[in-house]
């Protein structure tokens, strides 16, 4: 039989909603608590006895805190089906034995000394071990030994890579896009599972802006929504890989799809790059010597250089994987936001049976609405459904709903306009500003586009200290060992500019230089 302890019953008097006169507020619970007590009327033990044990096991172990509320005698012999007085026995005997106490007219609350364990309670431990969820008895693969995520602390400027202002979107139209969606979708019985493609609704939508924008020469079944690009190049290359496969990535490359190829067990290989992009021709010669299953690259502004892939290498760099017969992994990750000519039409225009082609509306809406989507051939977006089934089961449709209409009543587009005049202007500052405070000692060239600046420092001690005095100096960003592939020094830092103001931006940049005049 399992005991629920959790929400208040009606009546249930001697349970408090708060603890008065100082004492510790009694919480309700949003939902039941499940305490095991398997009740046994063949047991030698009598039944109250088996109750108070249980109690006890669950105290010894965490689940109930000092100075948590039992539920009342009442309520338990309810939730139980077992006579009153057997619980009033049960409390009684832990009451004499000190692991709960009695709060007059307030209830029954485990006792506030647990803080200092009972010699008794010693005793139980050593025959009965707690489990400690900290130190698992199995097997696992912890993270690496230096994690992705670049995590803020309290007072800390965390210097991103290339994200958007979250402050610019209209809240007020946001929340009542998401009103909007609940209702309607409400209405129609459409609250259920559904596609593991996603909203069919927003995949025309998405589909209909590809075409348009960026010459993508699909419909609706060649859209499958992700939760984020790195959600869509995790799927990609769960569908079309397999462990020992070989997969190219540009020598400075973006950390995170590294990590998705090395989890699943293939072979990284890097290739060159230059001011046009991605070496092409070594590349050529690479696909001589072995097999190459995949290519990832991003080359509208390339991770982290921001450099642009010319034409002339996307055609030889399409002909090659026709010859070889590989997949090209193009993440598209901001190709909304560029200050002058128009952006380069991405390689899946040119190629759709050749290119996997991953993109987000993260930063063009909000990062934490983690929506993107993986552009395929029918054949592979099924394959890459079936994925998301398994290891998701589907999309939000809520969120899904929500930004779908933004998109239709163009939203989205002013949005973005008004985004990318914001984001111009502080590119202008803060290329002022990287030359104020560093001087000589960096090079960079102001980026036609997307949302960051990769700052190349003329000496490399002068990154050694800024990396090296970065905790001091309150600051987190991603180490710049952590965009080569192959393991080599680079004397860079990604450093995007899009998600502070100009008084935000300054500090951070004059912590870095403080922190490069640090010894």
């Amino acid at each position: 039989m399992r005991l629920l302890l959790g929400r208040k019953a009606a009546g249930d008097r001697n349970v408090p909603d708060v603890v008065p006169s100082g004492g510790r507020p009694y919480m309700l619970r949003p939902w039941r608590m499940h305490l095991d007590v398997r009740l046994d009327n063949e047991s030698p033990l009598p039944i109250y006895i088996q109750i108070a044990n249980a109690i006890v096991h669950d105290i010894e172990r965490g689940r109930l805190a000092p100075g948590e509320f039992l539920p009342s005698t009442r309520s338990m012999a309810q939730l139980l089906s077992v006579n009153r007085k057997t619980i009033v026995l049960a409390y009684d005997e832990l009451i004499a034995q000190g692991w709960i106490e009695s709060a007059g007219t307030s209830g029954t609350k485990v006792s506030e000394a647990f803080g200092l364990r009972t010699p008794a309670s010693e005793d139980r431990m050593k025959r009965a071990p707690v489990s400690d969820t900290k130190a698992p008895f199995y097997d696992f693969r912890p993270p690496p030994a230096r994690p992705l995520a670049v995590l803020n602390g309290k007072d800390t400027h965390k210097i991103d890579e290339g994200s958007p202002d979250g402050r610019l979107f209209p809240a007020d139209v946001l929340a009542r896009a998401f009103r909007t969606a609940m209702t309607r979708l409400s209405r129609n019985n459409t609250l259920s599972y559904g596609d593991p493609r996603g909203s069919r609704e927003l995949r025309e939508v998405i589909a209909d802006m590809l075409k348009t924008e960026r010459g993508l020469p699909i419909n609706v079944e060649n859209v499958c929504l992700t939760r984020g690009s790195q959600h869509g190049i995790f799927l990609a290359a769960l569908t079309i890989l397999r462990p020992g496969d070989t997969v190219v990535v540009e020598d400075l490359t973006y950390e995170p799809a590294v990590m998705v190829f090395r989890a699943i067990g293939v072979r990284v290989v890097s290739v060159g790059l230059d001011e046009d992009g991605v070496d092409v021709e070594a590349l050529s010669r690479l696909c001589e010597r072995e097999r190459v299953s995949l290519v990832f690259l991003t080359p509208h502004h390339q991770f982290p250089t921001t450099v642009s892939l010319r034409p002339e290498r996307r055609l030889h760099l399409i002909e090659l994987a026709r010859r070889h017969r590989f997949a090209i992994l193009e993440d598209d990750y901001d190709h909304e936001f560029h200050f002058h000519s128009q952006p380069l039409l991405p390689m899946a225009s040119y190629a759709p049976e050749n290119v996997i082609y991953v993109g987000s509306l993260s930063k063009l809406v909000l990062p934490a609405l983690r929506l993107g989507y993986v552009v395929a051939p029918a054949p592979v977006i099924e394959a890459l459904a079936h994925h998301v089934s398994v290891l998701d089961g589907m999309g939000s449709i809520i969120t899904e709903t929500a930004v779908s209409s933004l998109i239709q009543e163009g939203e989205l587009r002013r949005h973005a306009r008004k985004a990318a005049r914001i984001y111009a202007g502080r590119r202008d500052a803060f290329a002022v500003m990287l030359h104020e405070i560093f001087g000589q000692n960096i090079s960079f060239t102001k980026p036609q586009g997307g949302l960051a600046f990769w700052v190349r420092f003329v000496n490399p001690e002068c990154l050694q200290r800024i990396e090296t005095n970065a905790t001091s100096m309150n600051l987190r960003f991603a180490p710049s060992e952590s965009y080569s592939a192959s393991g080599r020094k680079v004397p860079g830092l990604r450093i995007g500019f899009a998600s502070m103001n100009e008084t935000e931006a300054r500090q951070v940049l004059l912590g870095m230089g403080k922190a490069s005049n640090t010894a």
